[in-house]
């Protein structure tokens, strides 16, 4: 008699490159069932979606200001994961960079901007990578499993911030809570007249490619892709696990920091509630769904802003709910990791 059985198998190479792909059709087959619930055509609703916005440049130059924080944060989750450690503190790191930019960017007043800019970009890499040291700490000497403290420390900065902003910097004039705008030294450079794409994207460019660099061409790449593969055996090589783990995560933090500086200099010029809709969640699906690669985060980064943009364009001409984008997220996340498994298992015909 003939049966199946899940065997551990790698999947061949041809099938890894087309699981991000795949993920993507699979998840627009099962929100069309919403989409249709909705009274709406699953059709018309993708072209809403993912044709139109390309179509129209006003629309395209705001899909490169969505991605901007979302590579930056993309970047950095993906490069933590790649070493093992499962970064889920970005949303706070992200935080503590924006804060920090908040705060600089008052006292550059008058300051070249050739000064004001670097001096805020690594403000807020450093106190990103601050906010990501105490997890980072516990991980590597203790073993404290870091999901559980980086996702803690979201709450913690996000309350600190609140609490700044409706405190000592609540303006003082409209009692909104918000910090005092930055001086104009420190506010990122337009790219282009009429857009509001900023120089935080050249920053975000610029991570992508340090990613593929450090993991194409470095040996510190090397050892936090085998750290991240397997633990023993990159001791067994000779790489000191702790160490590179460490400094991923400080790495992580710190680029997660700057997409904070860059949402408070190029976007929002001063820190407010809500500075992030979740960058530093969505970061996770862009690193699980790139595959913790440059070019897939990139991808994915953009893929995600385009459906950021075109879900407000559906929702005006469909009345397609607006959190339609949300979900469409958390399911591609969820199916990301079902197809993942192919991977590492494979179905054989077995006798029984």
């Amino acid at each position: 008699m003939l049966g199946f059985r899940l065997e551990r198998a790698p999947a061949p190479l041809w099938l890894r490159g087309f699981i991000p792909i795949l993920a993507i059709l699979v998840t627009f087959v099962l929100v069309s069932v919403l989409i249709l619930a909705a009274g709406a055509n699953p059709l018309d609703t993708f072209y809403q979606l993912l044709i139109l916005p390309l179509t129209k440049a006003t629309s395209r130059a705001e899909i490169l200001v969505k991605a901007t924080p979302l590579l930056l944060t993309g970047v950095a989750v993906a490069f933590a994961f790649a070493s093992g450690y499962y970064n889920i503190g970005a949303e706070g790191q992200l935080y503590a960079g924006a804060t920090v930019a908040a705060f600089l960017g008052t006292q550059l007043e008058g300051v070249s901007p050739l000064l004001a800019i670097p001096v805020m970009i690594l403000g807020g890499f450093i106190a990103g990578a601050l906010w990501a040291l105490p997890s980072a700490i516990l991980k590597v000497r203790l073993g404290v499993d870091e999901v559980v403290t980086t996702l803690l420390l979201n709450s913690v900065m996000i309350f600190f911030a609140s609490a700044l902003l409706n405190g000592p910097w609540r303006d003082p004039i409209s009692n909104w809570p918000q910090s005092p705008t930055i001086a104009a030294s420190a506010q990122f450079p337009q790219l282009f007249a009429r857009t509001r794409i900023h120089f935080g994207f050249v920053l975000a460019i610029l991570a992508v490619a340090a990613l593929w660099w450090v993991f194409a061409r470095t040996r510190f790449g090397l050892d936090v892709r085998a750290a991240g593969l397997g633990s023993e055996a990159a001791r067994f090589m000779g790489v000191r696990v702790g160490r590179v783990m460490l400094l991923a995560a400080l790495i992580s933090g710190g680029v997660a920091g700057v997409a904070g500086v860059s949402e408070v200099a190029g976007t929002q010029l001063h820190l407010i509630e809500g500075i992030s809709p979740g960058y530093g969640y969505t970061a996770i699906i862009i690193a699980t769904l790139g595959g913790l690669t440059a070019p897939g985060v990139a991808l994915a980064a953009l893929f995600l802003a385009l459906v950021d943009v075109g879900i407000l364009s559906a929702s005006r001409e469909l009345g397609i709910p607006t959190y339609l984008g949300e979900i469409i997220q958390a399911m591609l996340l969820l199916v990301t990791l079902a197809l993942l498994l192919l991977n590492r298992y494979r179905l054989r015909r077995a006798r029984a």
